[in-house]
């Protein structure tokens, strides 16, 4: 009887001990479980205020840099444009310089010349030196006389009724215009050509005007 209660309590204690390391494998997957839980969820701030302030700063920041330079990079395209204009009209003064020069020489000579013809000649000397140096520089003259009114190039500053011109067209050049590429630089002004009244409506205003 002893023996059997022996082996009884054995047999209890194995199973007892059995238990217990179920019961410990268990808790370890419990516990392996809430960790790894715990390591997928962020973490969150201490201070959400200061993490939010700090942030703000963060951005002031960054957009205080983004403006300085944004109004340095404005500054030296402004100051490159400037120094291109400079440029542009020193090499056009350089080219009419010597335009001036033959016109100073011209008049002078006219003062002290009597032959109207030598006179005469030196200014259309002149006047194509002029020409030449604005054909280098791209600066044409707006063809006027004999061309369709165009308004995009033509100021129209008088209308004639003509019967030797089709109408609408330039009969007569009052300034010369010119032009740079596709950039107009002033306009010409025109007389233009206007169809005559027909004698019968002539007749009947002149009637009516008596």
């Amino acid at each position: 009887m002893q023996g059997d209660s022996k082996a009884t309590g054995g047999v209890a204690n194995e199973g007892s001990s059995v238990d217990g390391g179920e019961a410990e494998q268990q808790q370890e997957k419990a516990t392996h479980a809430v960790a790894g839980e715990d390591a997928s969820q962020p973490e969150q701030p201490s201070d959400p205020l200061g993490a939010a302030l700090a942030e703000a700063s963060r951005m002031k920041d960054a957009w205080v840099r983004t403006a300085a330079d944004f109004d340095n990079f404005r500054k030296r395209v402004r100051r490159e444009l400037d120094d291109a204009r400079r440029g542009g009209r020193e090499d056009l003064l350089k080219a009419l310089l010597p335009v001036f020069d033959n016109l100073e020489r011209a008049i002078h000579s006219a003062q002290r010349s009597s032959d109207v013809k030598a006179v005469a000649d030196g200014l259309s000397m002149v006047q194509r030196q002029f020409v030449d140096s604005l054909a280098r520089e791209g600066i044409a003259r707006v063809a006027t006389v004999g061309r369709p009114f165009d308004p995009s190039v033509h100021e129209a500053i008088q209308q004639v009724e003509t019967g030797d011109h089709a109408p609408g067209t330039v009969i007569a050049e009052v300034q010369p215009g010119y032009i740079q590429g596709d950039r107009l630089l002033r306009a010409a002004m025109v007389v233009v050509a206007r169809p005559k009244a027909a004698d019968g409506a002539a007749g009947a205003s002149n009637e009516a005007a008596s």
